[in-house]
């Protein structure tokens, strides 16, 4: 239950990068959910020695993996302190063929991990202010779990929302969080209603189909609005699910297999048309059959005037966009293969290193890429903070912001003024978005006081999402399986830092006429010298020198 309360700063900040990770469309992808859940992530390194053995993914990649992994969940509350703790580390070192004893183990080891998971976090938190986790690593946690358990960012966007309206407090947010982790899935009645049934007969005998006088008698029995409802007929589903949202996204997934058949038809080809929602049983409102985006975004097409100018010779860039345009609203499978295929198309090369070695093969274009967005994250914040800083009387930053022509100088105008006078010198009083705005400043303070281990921090979990990405791909493609799992997770995780990458890949051609191979190698040498004896600026990783 959650009661009303004096704010709360820590559990605002919480509940404000938890509105961030759980909105599809309109977070910038530099504030968005770069990782999975450490529970999944053990559960995706098990299913990854199946594959190994299966000769799908190599021992380097898993191993890489496993090594990244242990790293990763060191400093996770959620693992316990003693004997569990100890145990998992311990496998962690050491591979994990499959069969093996080890691995068995480890199957055992994550049952214990995932029961009591929120709960010990929910200690962890409550503990004083001064020895808590920062809260970004908290509402990383939390939103990563939840997610990861099956739940729609559109429902934990909504409850998230509520604890923030009702001031709820950490220890408030963290029991909610708890709740919601030991909640149930339940049955769904929905509703696929389809405008165009080609080969009707086909799809009359079966025990879903309801024909257009059913659809609209079980539309107005559940509470439904029928005006302008022409239905051909349709098929009502029962699924498990967490939420109203995630069933529909079942159904979507089940009419993409149907609308996929249809393609195959000698008569009527591709004749299987839905409608425009997919309706929920108890769900008040009807849910849009398009998904949200999965927010890969390529700005440049419009900022540099290109997203018409399709005429003339092909390039690369031009192939890896078609590549990777199914990775915001196709199926999971399409999208992950398009998207690890333009990255591989733009940043793999044949003097790559052969061999088995931890940057061998193709998995050396996941680290190229995440070098790229790295060095592109500290401008994309930096410009959206500059934008964000609203006083309520005009200062001097908000004066020196209003003078620049150009976001690489409100860029540097706030490094400078964060440099200088830390997170305080940002005012978001007049912003819309401050609770967000502030733990950001924060973080791009912490990155222009000390900018290298900030930067290979970001570049580290850019790397391991898009080795992921590269995994599931090999996972689809060579093992033929569309159901890892770790696929919605992947593609949840990667898709905005591949739109981030590629922005700047076609940024980087258009303006400069530079090769991606050699957009990489500038992002490589500055991860390295920023800040160094060259004077090189986090607002400048990817200028010519």
């Amino acid at each position: 239950m959650v009661t009303a309360s004096p704010s709360d700063p820590y559990a605002r900040h919480v509940l404000a990068r938890m509105a961030d990770f759980f909105t599809d469309e309109g977070t910038p992808w530099a504030r968005r959910l770069w990782d999975i859940g450490s529970v999944l992530a053990l559960e995706e390194l098990w299913e990854a020695g199946y594959w190994q053995a299966h000769g799908v993914l190599s021992p380097a990649a898993c191993d890489w993996q496993r090594i990244q992994l242990g790293a990763l969940i060191g400093p996770d509350r959620g693992l316990g302190d003693r004997e569990l703790r100890k145990e998992l580390t311990g496998l962690l070192k050491h591979p994990l063929p499959d069969p093996s004893p080890a691995r068995r183990r480890l199957k055992e080891i994550i049952g214990h991990v995932r029961s009591g998971y929120l709960e010990r976090w929910a200690t962890a938190v409550s503990a004083p202010v001064d020895q808590r986790v920062k809260p970004e690593r908290f509402s990383r946690t939390v939103a990563s779990h939840l997610l990861d358990l099956g739940y729609s960012a559109s429902y934990l966007k909504a409850w998230a929302k509520e604890l923030y309206d009702a001031h709820a407090t950490t220890a408030d947010t963290a029991a909610a969080a708890v709740e919601l982790a030991r909640r149930q899935a339940r049955s769904y009645d929905v509703l696929v209603a389809l405008e165009k049934v080609p080969r009707r007969e086909l799809a009359e005998p079966l025990e879903h189909w309801y024909g257009k006088g059913k659809v609209v008698a079980w539309l107005r029995e559940h509470g439904h609005d029928t005006a302008g409802i022409r239905p051909g007929g349709g098929f009502v589903y029962q699924f498990t699910a967490l939420d109203p949202f995630s069933a529909a996204e079942q159904a979507r997934q089940m009419l993409e297999r149907m609308t996929a058949r249809s393609q195959f038809l000698r008569r009527d080809r591709g004749g299987v048309k839905p409608l425009s929602h997919i309706w929920v049983a108890g769900h008040p409102r009807p849910v849009p059959l398009d998904p949200p985006a999965r927010g890969a975004d390529v700005l440049t097409l419009v900022n540099e005037g290109h997203l018409y100018k399709v005429a003339g010779a092909r390039s690369r860039t031009d192939d890896a966009l078609e590549l990777a345009a199914a990775v915001n609203r196709g199926p999971l499978a399409p999208a992950v293969a398009g998207a690890w295929a333009a990255i591989e198309s733009l940043l793999s090369n044949p003097d790559d290193p052969k061999g088995e070695g931890e940057r061998s093969g193709k998995a050396v274009a996941a680290d190229r890429m995440a070098a790229i967005i790295a060095c592109s994250w500290p401008r994309a914040e930096l410009t959206a903070l500059a934008h964000r800083h609203k006083p309520r009387a005009l200062d001097e930053l908000a004066r020196a912001v209003a003078g620049c022509t150009t976001n690489q100088k409100r860029a540097r105008v706030v490094a400078e003024a964060l440099l200088a006078h830390g997170a305080s010198a940002l005012d978001f009083t007049g912003a819309a978005t401050k609770y967000s705005d502030r733990p950001a400043a924060q973080r791009m303070a912490d990155l222009v006081q000390n900018p290298r281990p900030v930067l290979n921090d970001v570049a580290g979990a850019f790397r391991i999402a898009l080795r992921r990405l590269y995994r599931t791909r090999n996972i689809i493609l060579h093992g033929g399986a569309t159901q890892g799992v770790a696929l919605e997770a992947s593609l949840r995780t990667a898709a905005p830092l591949v739109g981030a990458g590629l922005d700047r890949i076609i940024h980087a051609d258009y303006v400069e006429g530079l090769d991606p191979l050699d957009l990489a190698a500038r992002a490589d040498v500055a991860l390295t010298l920023v800040n160094g004896e060259t004077g090189l600026s986090v607002v400048d990783l990817l200028e010519p020198a």
